[in-house]
């Protein structure tokens, strides 16, 4: 009987074999369990919705009545102002512009720019104890790449283990720590599969994003399970100013074709101040085969992968009285990507690899979210989100995987005096997953199992910024999660900067953090064991900005140790696995993260030259030897030329050996060329060039990257 895989099933990044998963769905059961926990947890979210539109009644006949306007709120990680700025009127501690002797932590970020994802409150961004990178709307659209992934590669950091081009699913490393180590989230709203414990970049589309804000580093202490390596907030356009129209459309090597369109501003309404921006996106693109011939697998399949995409955004907000919001916020992306694999045939015992395999995506969020300025020192905000992944992967046959979140936030910015803020927040999180692959008779045909699981947890956190004197900034974070799968974790950060010189700022911090088990880890059938235990990390970083009149300049050098590092145990003789396991998930190994990351900056005339240098030491402890697809360096280096009305420029990412298996792959380098022409104030003109070398390019061991790829496409702005 034919049937079986249908996909290399490692999952990207480790090297375990397991099923590949997508995930999500929608099921209105899953806001209860047996225990009525999320029953009652909705209740006390209710209880808080209450009180929160009482205030906002109360306040609003207040202003009637006396006709005095309330100041304007600042923006928190649940309600991201739009460009990135906060008006210093808002928030004592927050300043819109920065000192002489504070340094910027992006090499091209503005020394007003604004980052909410640190402290989950808006702060300058040269203000951040942590590490922080900011990719602004501006750098994305003139970076001349069509992927999230690739974008935070280049400018983040971020390792990738793609299998194979554009659209195909992609491993990921921040500081070393894999995927399922790293918090995605868009707008506030954790996203990505609870199987594999990964997010999908390849069905997310630039276009849809405002910024990018990534923390480096263990965040564990704001935001609990799996910020191990970081956080990355993806921030979705919102509407400001006089209405406009925006567009754009390119074509491109490999039957590459793009388009998209928005529209955004804001206008004064009966009911108060409404905001809004709406976008639409497609791109498609033919690829080429995935898979190199004669792969290890024999998955080799000459036709070409292509995927197309098609995402949708909406961000509506509603101002009706100033210092207080209501957003509603709706994100969809569909993807269709072929890929190689194989099918197994009992009966003849042969492969079948030429097949028809596609993952088909579809992601959803939904976030609802209020922001209210109670008085001078409190402000609060509170989201009611939730996030579905929901993948088909397969040919004939292909395998569901499902993934339901339900989020619920409620946090408090005191003043506690000017310079000096305590965050306050609780964090209920609600996940459930179903695949029919979950439904089993156990292990011998004893326990069964039905196709859903699903795991519930709060959290309880403080966060704390202060500055104190004329050069110190003081940051700290505790937070304490319940789950009911893996019980009581505790986790906190404390780290503070001081002013050296008035061009020069030392950095330091220390935390903890943990990576919750997934649920392939825990439940996937003669896999999965329930009692493992969540990866502990502890962390310690030291860095140097500098900055001076038309440079910057930054080194960070860091030290992760991860115990309890969930990985593959072959045992089959019931030892240490269940009887009539063929191995399983074990808490088995221990891990040493260290490396360096150098980011400088320089403008010269109308040149602008950047780079950012990545040196990691990724080890198991007790083999000493490198863990599985950590290049030990990895670097940009980019050069832009700033004319009147055009830019034209480069970038070379160079990506160091790494091990895969059992084999080393070589290291490799990708030239990119981009230029933009401004025709006038409405249409420009873009062109570029991915991997101008056409460089043979290996992400994963068996997979090939795209040639040389040439883009050309236009953008209009309208004043409507």
């Amino acid at each position: 009987m034919a049937g079986g895989m249908a996909r290399d099933a490692r999952m990207p990044g480790d090297g375990r074999m397991i099923r590949n998963d997508g995930g999500a769905g929608n099921d209105a059961r899953l806001w209860r369990d047996r225990s009525g926990a999320p029953t009652r947890m909705m209740v006390g979210a209710g209880t808080v919705a209450l009180a929160v539109a009482g205030a906002l009644w109360t306040m609003t006949a207040a202003q009637a009545a006396s006709g005095s306007a309330v100041p304007d709120g600042d923006v928190s990680l649940l309600s991201a102002s739009p460009d990135g700025q906060v008006n210093e009127q808002a928030n004592g501690q927050v300043k819109g512009q920065a000192s002489s002797s504070q340094a910027d932590h992006s090499s091209a970020a503005p020394m007003g720019a604004v980052v909410v994802t640190a402290t989950r409150e808006a702060q300058p961004l040269a203000d951040s104890v942590s590490d922080v990178v900011l990719i602004d709307g501006e750098r994305l659209h003139a970076s001349g790449l069509h992927s999230v992934e690739d974008a935070l590669q280049r400018y983040a950091g971020l390792q990738l283990a793609r299998n194979g081009g554009p659209g195909q699913s992609a491993g990921y490393f921040l500081r070393g720590v894999g995927a399922n180590g790293v918090v995605v989230l868009v707008d506030g709203v954790r996203v990505g599969s609870a199987t594999l414990g990964q997010t999908q970049f390849g069905a997310l589309d630039l276009a849809q994003l405002e910024r990018i804000e990534v923390v480096r580093g263990p965040a564990s202490g704001l935001y609990g399970a799996d910020a191990v390596g970081g956080v990355i907030n993806l921030i979705t356009r919102r509407g400001q100013g006089a209405p406009k129209l925006s567009a754009h459309l390119a074509v491109g090597g490999y039957g590459g074709r793009q388009a998209g369109a928005d529209i955004s501003g804001a206008a004064t309404t009966g009911l108060g101040q409404l905001d809004y921006a709406v976008s639409v996106g497609r791109e498609q693109n033919r690829g080429e085969s995935a898979i190199r011939p004669n792969d290890p697998n024999g998955y080799y399949n000459p036709d070409r992968d292509g995927f197309r995409r098609t995402v949708g955004t909406v961000n509506l907000g509603l101002t009706p009285v100033a210092g207080h919001r209501v957003g509603l916020v709706a994100t969809q992306s569909k993807l269709n990507a072929q890929y190689d694999s194989a099918t197994w045939d009992a009966a003849t015992g042969q492969s079948n690899a030429l097949q028809d395999f596609r993952n088909r995506l579809t992601t959803r969020t939904t976030a609802l979210d209020y922001r209210g300025k109670m008085s001078d020192r409190w402000t609060t905000s509170a989201q009611l989100g939730a996030a579905e992944d929901d993948a088909k992967s397969g040919a004939a046959s292909p395998d569901r995987y499902r993934t339901a979140r339900r989020q619920f936030i409620w946090q408090n910015a005191l003043q506690l005096q000017p310079g000096q803020q305590l965050v306050l927040g609780w964090e209920y999180l609600h996940e459930k997953v179903t695949a029919a692959s979950y439904a089993t008779t156990g292990v011998n045909g004893v326990g069964a199992q039905p196709d859903h699981r699903s795991r519930h947890n709060q959290g309880l956190l403080a966060g704390y910024t202060g500055q104190f004197g004329t050069g110190t900034d003081v940051q700290a974070s505790l937070r304490h999660d319940h789950n009911s799968a893996y019980g009581n974790n505790t986790t906190g950060s404390l780290g503070a900067t001081q002013a050296l010189t008035q061009k020069l700022k030392l950095r330091a911090q220390v935390g903890t953090s943990f990576r919750a088990p997934t649920f392939n880890d825990l439940y996937y059938p003669n896999y999965g064991v329930g009692s493992l235990k969540p990866e502990k990390g502890r962390s310690a970083e030291l860095g140097l900005l500098w900055q001076a009149p038309g440079t910057r300049a930054g080194v960070t050098v860091y030290r992760n140790k991860v115990r309890n590092l969930i990985g593959y145990d072959p045992d089959t003789t019931g030892t240490t696995c269940p009887a009539g396991y063929f191995g399983c998930a074990a808490n088995t190994d221990r891990a040493t993260l260290k490396g360096a990351t150098l980011q400088t900056m320089h403008d010269w005339r109308q040149v602008r030259l950047s780079a950012e240098f990545d040196f990691l030491d990724a080890k198991d402890d007790a083999t000493g030897k490198r863990l599985n697809r950590r290049a030990a360096h990895q670097h940009s280096v980019a050069a832009d030329y700033l004319g009147a009305g055009w830019t034209a420029g480069a970038t070379l990412t160079r990506v160091g050996a790494r091990p895969d298996g059992a084999v080393r792959l070589g290291s490799y380098a990708v030239l990119d060329l981009r230029a933009r022409w401004e025709v006038d104030p409405r249409w420009t003109l873009e062109a570029s060039v991915l991997n101008a070398a056409d460089k043979d390019v290996e992400p994963v061991r068996g997979y090939q990257g795209l040639g040389r790829q040439f883009w050309l496409g236009a953008r209009v702005n309208l004043a409507l």
